[in-house]
């Protein structure tokens, strides 16, 4: 990662109680504190879970996630493109994952694709260049979102079901070590209700007060788990390459 020394939290935030979306309305909107606490959380242990050796970060922007990983892994690239609106000045490479990743095939242990997939108009080439840079055994943590607002438009082309990612990796010799929707009707609905009240920061407050109590209740858990996989708010991937080398 270039300039290392000048990085600091952005979008997520460690606190006492784990990560945590950034208080700061510069980071993460009004409207969106409430779903981005539910990635922090998710990806926070995928990543604990999963990450190791050199990591690729892809779409990276202001390396988010950059505080959870540093201490699971050896070293990490960070790649996104020219156009993105999260202008960064830690990028080790710019370019466009429309037309491929330019680098070496089996170079990553892990790679890391949070919030991407859903930006790029050609998935399928991604996918394979995602795997020829993996090493073998190596793994892919990705995160895409489902029902969920247009968002970085007009770069904001696809949601997947979960058929269509588990198809992406057989489709590319991937085991898939965990593929779970994350969040169910009460948080879309809630989400849908933020994003429409982020123009007030009074109703915003106490709209996301309520989120969490509701969230953390019994009903609230119990009714999210009841209909995660019929209405996922977004699906978290982990996929593996198996331990066979690319022939050369």
């Amino acid at each position: 990662m270039q300039n290392k020394h000048l990085w600091k939290p952005s979008k997520f935030v460690i606190t006492a109680r784990g990560c945590k979306a950034s208080k700061d309305p510069a980071e993460v909107g009004r409207g969106s504190r409430f779903t981005a606490d539910i990635l922090a959380k998710v990806y926070e242990s995928a990543i604990k879970r999963h990450a190791s050796g050199v990591l690729l970060d892809l779409g990276c922007g202001h390396v988010p996630l950059f505080e959870i990983y540093q201490d699971y892994v050896s070293d990490n690239i960070c790649v996104d493109w020219e156009n993105t609106t999260h202008k960064s000045p830690f990028l080790d490479r710019s370019f466009d994952l429309n037309h491929g990743i330019s680098l070496p095939g089996e170079m990553f242990d892990t790679i890391l694709a949070t919030d991407v997939l859903e930006h790029v108009w050609n998935p399928e080439l991604l996918w394979r260049e995602m795997t020829r840079v993996l090493k073998p055994h190596g793994k892919i943590i990705l995160g895409v979102p489902f029902f969920y607002w247009l968002h970085e438009e007009p770069h904001d082309y696809y949601r997947f079901t979960k058929y269509k990612l588990q198809m992406f990796c057989e489709q590319n010799g991937l085991t898939v070590v965990s593929l779970e929707p994350c969040g169910g009707a009460p948080e879309i609905i809630l989400d849908i209700i933020a994003k429409n009240l982020a123009f007030s920061k009074t109703l915003s407050a106490c709209h996301f007060f309520v989120c969490n109590v509701f969230v953390q209740s019994k009903i609230g858990k119990k009714i999210s788990a009841a209909t995660a996989e019929k209405f996922p708010l977004f699906y978290c991937v982990v996929a593996q390459k198996s331990g066979t080398r690319l022939a050369t």
